[in-house]
């Protein structure tokens, strides 16, 4: 029933209080988001990019346009990042990593960085051993195929870039903007194949600092490629969803400065907010083979949570950003 007014002795019904239909995508998403972080980190030992990195994220975009995050959810996940790192410090030390090698190693810090990690021993044992990994090469390699979170050089190349230049030791500084200039020479001259290749060549290019028509170049690259229902798809033969089309956004965001109130941002927003659930979050249908064993993280999609987790936190670190405050 709608509110009503009294007037000249009538009741009159007063109109819809307007709801802003940004505003309200990003306060849906948020506690499936926070159940999928937290519930990863209740079951498991191990750092998890998907339930982890890209939530933390998206919770930091929504704290950081005003909305209200608990600040036990950062430390709690730093909190388990940092144990998940420490216990692996001597393996990082000795240049042997874990498993998803320099990729994990990456997000992992980059997840640090965002929930307000203090440099420390762990992080330094880190931070060196990405200096260290694949020195004779010109970018950083990725050792999975878990497609698309784990399936590009790009990707791998601007997490460790990220690492290096926020968690690197002053003492290695001259070594560390050596191997970052080589990477933006291979990042310059190495064509993308597929969206997630194109979103993390813009994002390394930008951290690399590539010059201005570098960075121009690899925005339109990734830009064109927007479909006529404002989203973008995985691959070229894919349909549009959410992990492409928030990844997307926000990379032309961030490092290929395009504002939230162009039409072609809108057009984005437009289609995440129409394609988000009920629920709050958004489905994505896996490309992965699964090899882990399977569990509940808190997070509905079942087989398709990891990947839809990871899209959910990309379209709700793109929709915030194009929220007012």
């Amino acid at each position: 029933m709608l509110p009503l007014v009294i007037a000249f002795g009538f009741a009159i019904p007063l109109p819809p209080a307007k709801v802003d239909p940004v505003r309200a995508a990003v306060v849906a998403a948020v506690p499936k988001l926070i159940a999928g972080a937290e519930g990863h980190a209740e079951q498991k030992t191990c750092f998890a990019c998907h339930n982890q990195a890209t939530p933390t994220l998206a919770l930091t975009a929504v704290r950081d346009r005003g909305l209200d995050i608990p600040k036990k959810f950062f430390a709690s996940q730093a909190e388990h990042v940092a144990e998940f790192l420490s216990s692996n410090k001597e393996r990082f030390r000795d240049g042997r990593g874990t498993g998803g090698q320099a990729a994990t190693a990456g997000y992992a810090l980059f997840t640090l960085e965002l929930a307000g990690h203090q440099p420390d021993d762990t992080t330094a044992a880190v931070a060196e051993y990405l200096l260290k990994y694949q020195s004779n090469r010109d970018h950083w390699r990725t050792t999975s195929d878990r497609p698309p979170t784990e399936a590009s050089h790009f990707t791998t190349t601007y997490l460790a870039i990220r690492g290096l230049k926020v968690w690197g030791a002053k003492a290695d500084r001259e070594r560390i903007d050596k191997r970052i200039e080589s990477a933006r020479t291979w990042l310059v001259k190495t064509p993308a194949k597929d969206t997630e290749d194109r979103v993390f060549r813009l994002l390394a290019m930008k951290e690399a600092r590539a010059d201005e028509k570098e960075l121009a170049a690899a925005s339109w690259d990734l830009l064109k490629t927007q479909r006529a229902d404002g989203g973008w798809g995985q691959l070229d033969s894919l349909a549009s969803d959410a992990y492409a089309t928030g990844s997307a956004l926000y990379a032309l965001n961030h490092a290929g400065g395009l504002k939230v109130d162009s039409p072609a941002y809108r057009a984005g927003v437009s289609y995440l907010v129409k394609t988000q659930l009920a629920d709050g979050t958004w489905l994505v249908k896996t490309r992965s083979r699964p090899f882990q064993p399977y569990y509940e993280s808190g997070f509905p999609h079942e087989k398709d949570q990891f990947i839809s987790i990871s899209a959910s936190g990309w379209a709700t670190a793109a929709i915030a950003a194009a929220m007012g405050k």
